[in-house]
């Protein structure tokens, strides 16, 4: 197995880079099954934050794009559940999708719930408004 960082993974979805998108095509593709790549995390939480204000992916559009990261058996991502979990969330509230992450990792770890100033994680992103 091997650690796929944020930029390799941006690269080969958005295939917008003369020169390090054939690499990263390259990198991705020749992962298997057997030999699979890892995405972290943090790549996903960056991941969601480059494409949705660098690239302006739409809120659908991203989601479609983790899905399928997802399902990719070539890929492992870290926590996967808690992944899914996470953009579910994001569906279903409409908030960000790093507040609705921390609060499904939250809840995994055994978290009753998970506080917050931000009001709209609170409104949004399965957080407890802190007052």
């Amino acid at each position: 197995m091997i650690g796929l960082d944020t930029n390799v993974l941006i690269r080969y979805i958005m295939q917008d880079d003369i020169k390090q998108s054939p690499l990263a095509t390259r990198i991705v593709e020749s992962l298997t099954a057997e030999s699979p790549g890892f995405v972290p995390l943090v790549a996903i939480v960056e991941m969601a934050w480059v494409l949705s204000s660098a690239y302006e992916l739409s809120r659908s559009q991203l989601i479609e794009a983790f899905e399928a990261l997802l399902r990719t058996k070539e890929l492992v991502v870290e926590r996967g559940e808690t992944v899914w979990k996470g953009l579910r969330l994001l569906q279903r509230s409409g908030g960000d999708f790093a507040d609705c992450l921390i609060a499904c990792s939250a809840e995994a770890a055994g978290c009753a719930k998970t506080m917050t100033f931000n009001r709209g994680a609170a409104r949004n992103g399965g957080m407890t408004l802190a007052s």
